[in-house]
């Protein structure tokens, strides 16, 4: 018989999971540490042929945030308030809808294709529309443009809940069916002990984008937004005034609410799935 031949160390290393769950981390970690020395050492200045004025380094960039923290605090905390509440205002909307598309396929799909043609909208577009509609919600400026910020980012995140839940909420094992059809289960225990669980795996995969594409809707929002408040109108406005550090700040934070928010969502799913699923 022949002997079976050892793995290398390489090759257990490679298959250890914990090496893997590290490496999963270490690896960008350490790609983004390039990037910063690269980009601290001008390299990027002279690839892509700009100055020090218009692509400032990582340490200026810092500096400038350090010294206007407080504003960016005040700017995040309206960015976050948008992307939050519209985020959960369009994924209750978008569950709900396909909820009604699985459970009653002749009333809901209808809701699934409406809300599927808003996701195909382009939020530069939809932005100042909504912006408009919403000039009579309140006389004040503030309420009027928090109200159309986030009805843009609801519609984002209720299109990609509601595609993602109704597979989760229709794509149902035959045998569970059957076992539910057996034991002649009616329709809410089937929605409760069999579709919801069922989709909770999905409603995470949605999720995984509408937080990152929630924050993203919520910037470019801002740019069109009457009242002049958010990271993304800070972006626009010191663009505008050829204040490119300060600007380069604003799109460092904005970069860090999206790994932060990603983040938080990673450690909520290891929960949720560990536990349910």
């Amino acid at each position: 018989m022949k002997r079976k031949r050892k793995k290398s160390v390489f090759k257990r290393i490679s298959e250890n999971k914990r090496y893997q769950s590290l490496s999963a981390v270490i690896y960008p970690f350490l790609f983004g540490l390039l990037i910063l020395f690269l980009w601290e050492d001008g390299m990027f200045n002279k690839w892509f042929g700009t100055d020090e004025y218009t692509l400032p380094s990582p340490s200026k960039i810092a500096a400038i945030f350090m010294d206007i923290k407080d504003k960016i605090a005040g700017n995040v905390t309206d960015t976050i308030l948008v992307a939050g509440l519209g985020l959960l205002i369009g994924s209750l909307l978008g569950y709900i809808i396909a909820l009604l598309a699985a459970t009653f396929p002749r009333i809901g799909s209808g809701g699934l294709a409406i809300i599927g043609a808003f996701a195909s909208i382009p939020v530069v577009a939809l932005a100042p529309v909504m912006t408009n509609w919403t000039k009579s919600v309140s006389p004040e400026a503030s309420v009027r443009s928090m109200v159309a910020k986030i009805i843009v980012v609801s519609l984002i995140a209720a299109a990609n809940m509601g595609l993602n839940a109704y597979r989760g909420l229709s794509e149902l094992p035959a045998y569970a069916k059957d076992l539910m059809k057996t034991y002649a289960a009616k329709k809410r225990v089937v929605i409760f002990k069999l579709r919801i669980p069922n989709s909770i795996p999905y409603i995470f995969i949605s999720l995984k984008v509408s937080v990152p594409a929630s924050i993203m809707t919520a910037i470019v929002s801002e740019y069109f937004a009457e009242y002049i408040t958010g990271v993304g109108r800070q972006i626009r406005e010191n663009i505008v005034l050829a204040q490119y550090s300060t600007a380069w700040a604003y799109i460092a934070t904005a970069c860090m609410i999206g790994v932060i928010s990603y983040a938080l969502l990673m450690i909520i799913q290891a929960i949720c799935l560990r536990r349910y699923h």
